[in-house]
């Protein structure tokens, strides 16, 4: 999916334009498609509100005070949706739980456009959902449809750092949850909430850096460390030997002697053996994650080995 944005033509009049707001016109018939229902979700356009004031409903007759003028003070993120549309329903809690983590840099306006059509054409949505960026009275990106959670969150930080706001990132409780039933030994738990997390935000790296970490702890399970150590010494060519040799590496916290023992066994093997040893050390970067110098220099060195 290509990067969540709207060309600048959009922004033609530079700040957006109050004035069909200025005479109040009967409200329009709803449409005959899905309706608001009673109880919907969280997030919602009509749903309750987020705590704190990050996450506010705005009409036409709040536009101006809830969206335009705090916006000149910190970045308001207008989502335009209307509870009962699929895609509607399925985006608004993702960008509500987004405003969470934003402990209050940011503030969430929901405007359905079916109790407040006018908003949505002073802001020309073509489709809903649709999100716009405002900060300092006028808008500064936007984007329509449904993005995963991950581009939502890179997009959301780009906002923030053009209106020079810096917001550090807030803990994730799901994470803690997982990480807690993992210090505990419950991996079953662990895995289980893990691949939740996956499930709800795809790519999570902490997600999946835990899973791996289940893994891990799986395949060590009732192993003897000097044992599996001293057997993947008397034995170099044995494959499944050197493999649990480096696990038992990285949780002793020789991961970069563990990533040397595995690209020397990619480097003197072939076929099935060569593959699987080269999984098993991708999946030992995996736990580490992707910012560990120690896993750059040692894809490197696989690259190498296999290439």
């Amino acid at each position: 999916m290509s990067d969540p944005r709207i060309t600048s033509s959009i922004f033609t009049r530079g700040a957006v334009d109050l004035s069909a707001l200025r005479t109040p016109a009967p409200a329009p018939a709803r449409p005959a498609t899905p309706a608001q229902h009673p109880g919907a979700p969280t997030g919602v356009p009509g749903g309750p509100a987020g705590a704190g004031g990050s996450v506010i409903d705005v009409t036409e007759a709040t536009i101006q005070s809830d969206v335009l003028e705090r916006s000149l003070n910190a970045p308001v993120i207008v989502f335009f949706g209307a509870a009962g549309y699929p895609e509607s329903d399925q985006f608004a809690p993702v960008l509500e739980r987004q405003a969470a983590e934003g402990g209050g840099a940011w503030t969430l306006a929901r405007v359905d456009v079916q109790e407040s059509p006018r908003i949505a054409q002073m802001f020309q949505v073509q489709g809903i959902p649709t999100v716009y960026a405002l900060f300092g009275g006028r808008p500064v990106d936007a984007f329509s449809g449904v993005v995963p959670e991950a581009q939502l969150r890179q997009w959301i930080q780009r906002v923030l750092q053009a209106a020079g706001v810096t917001v550090e990132p807030a803990g994730d409780p799901r994470l803690d949850e997982a990480d807690d039933a993992l210090m505990s030994g419950d991996l079953d738990a662990a895995e289980q909430a893990y691949r939740k997390i996956l499930a709800e935000t795809p790519a999570d790296a902490a997600a999946e850096a835990g899973l791996a970490q289940v893994g891990l702890a799986r395949r060590v399970a009732g192993a003897d460390p000097q044992a599996a150590l001293a057997a993947a010494e008397a034995a170099p060519d044995d494959v499944d030997a050197q493999l649990l040799a480096a696990d038992v590496e990285v949780l002793s916290g020789l991961a970069e002697a563990a990533y040397a023992r595995l690209v020397a066994v990619v480097r003197r093997t072939a076929g099935p053996d060569r593959e699987k040893a080269r999984q098993h050390l991708v999946s030992l970067f995996t736990v580490a994650g992707p910012d560990d110098p120690a896993v750059a220099s040692a894809r490197r060195a696989l690259a190498s080995a296999l290439f």
